[in-house]
């Protein structure tokens, strides 16, 4: 039995084990100078700090300093071949996706280079992205395949997230399907032809490996239509599902998010009012990506505008080869505050506990309660507000899962960053 005490914590957390929505995602529990007690990665006590606890393995003092749990990154494509730094540049210069695809960029590009990779490739290449979202406070990550556009690639693509999940013990990493991202060349003329494909020769491999399915539902990919078909198959598979939704026009996908109980929808740069409504009174959650939003110069979600109606909003970094080469917390956190009107307890909650919940994983992290998992964050400072003040920078000291540090980022320490500082007694 490993017990860990981290004394003189400021608390700052949402509470329950479901996705906050609307106002109430602005009320966090705020707790000064408290205890908090992990036992064997659970958390065990929170409250003030006693004179009387039993004793521990090792103690943390926050130092006053605001703690809160540990980020849950809900959107991301962490496991890719190759990268696209000129198409990045050609994006920036003011050609359109249909030119980048004439010059050979887009999705096409990342699937031939995903293709070569060895699997060995794509897990080193994704060790360093889960590093640096350690540093900055990130404990668990979604992952999608969708760069194989084929069975055996992205077969090859979940092995490789669930083989990073299996070999480290410092960050979860949650397995999604996307073999839905694209239409690949070989399916150009039969995008029917390649969802029967999915249904009927690959969801039933991968439903063993992946917790969700996603499509890409958007015009120019796959229809409304297309989507609900293989969607409603993976559902009856029992595997969880969801959307990118309304990123490049409106489409009705979060509508159909809604219909179908959808985890969450994604992306939502032209949701509609009628999508809003029906996100609001649903279950499925809206996970907002405004770094891709920043990097594509395009207008933000309306973020505020889903909160005001009552939708439980959370926010991912969409890390990605094309669209979004970025994994920033910080800079996702600032532009949420700053161009999308949410107030730093919003954020807060949505990169957290309704972050967990877009995972399905709400009982389990993203609040500070007795019984969950021991997964936090230590800031700086011991104001919140510190997070979108101290703009694009890293507002986190030291990042603890189940209760033992695994990134230190205090810049005093006599060990390297990465190494944990914990005192044994």
């Amino acid at each position: 039995m490993i017990t860990t005490r981290i004394l003189h914590a400021d608390i700052y957390t949402p509470l329950g084990s479901t996705a906050v929505r609307g106002e109430n995602m602005a009320s966090l529990w705020h707790l000064p100078d408290a205890e908090i007690e992990v036992t064997d990665k659970v958390i065990t006590y929170i409250g003030a700090e006693r004179t009387d606890a039993p004793k521990a393995n090792f103690t943390i003092d926050a130092e006053r300093r605001a703690v809160l749990p540990g980020f849950v990154d809900s959107h991301t494509h962490l496991v890719f071949g190759g990268y696209r730094p000129d198409e990045f540049m050609w994006r920036i210069a003011g050609d359109t996706y249909m030119e980048i695809m004439e010059r050979g960029g887009g999705i096409v590009s990342t699937m031939k280079a995903t293709r070569e990779a060895t699997p060995h490739d794509l897990y080193e290449k994704a060790k360093p992205y889960l590093q640096r979202m350690l540093q900055m406070g990130v404990t668990t990550v979604e992952a999608k395949s969708g760069y194989g556009l084929d069975k055996d690639a992205e077969l090859k693509m979940l092995d490789t997230i669930n083989l990073l999940n299996a070999s480290n013990d410092r960050i979860d990493i949650v397995a999604t399907y996307l073999g839905a991202h694209a239409v690949p060349p070989e399916w150009a003329d039969c995008p029917d032809g390649y969802i029967n494909l999915i249904i009927n020769d690959i969801l039933p491999i991968v439903k063993d490996k992946a917790r969700f399915c996603d499509v890409f539902c958007e015009k120019g990919v796959f229809t409304p239509e297309q989507s609900r078909r293989l969607l409603q198959a993976a559902k009856d598979l029992g595997m969880g599902i969801k959307l990118h939704a309304d990123e490049i026009v409106t489409t009705g996908g979060a509508e159909l998010a809604a219909e179908l109980g959808a985890v969450s929808a994604d992306h939502l740069l032209h949701v509609s009012d009628e999508g809003i409504r029906a996100l609001a009174k649903s279950q499925t959650i809206a996970t907002l990506l405004p770094l891709t939003a920043f990097t594509l110069r395009e207008e933000y979600a309306p973020a505020r505008k889903m909160i005001d109606a009552g939708c439980a909003v959370a926010l991912a970094t969409d890390l990605n080869p094309g669209s979004c080469l970025s994994g920033s917390i910080p800079l996702m956190f600032a532009l949420a505050c700053i161009y999308m009107d949410m107030t730093t307890e919003e954020a807060i909650t949505a990169l957290t506990l309704n972050g967990a919940a877009a995972l399905g994983l709400a009982e389990r992290i993203g609040s500070l309660e007795v019984g969950k998992q021991g997964d936090m964050v230590i800031l700086d400072s011991g104001n919140i507000n510190m997070l979108p003040y101290y703009t694009a920078m890293n507002s986190v000291r030291t990042t603890i899962k189940g209760g033992i540090p695994v990134a230190n980022n205090d810049p005093t320490s006599p060990k390297s960053p990465y190494i944990p500082r914990l005192t044994q007694i």
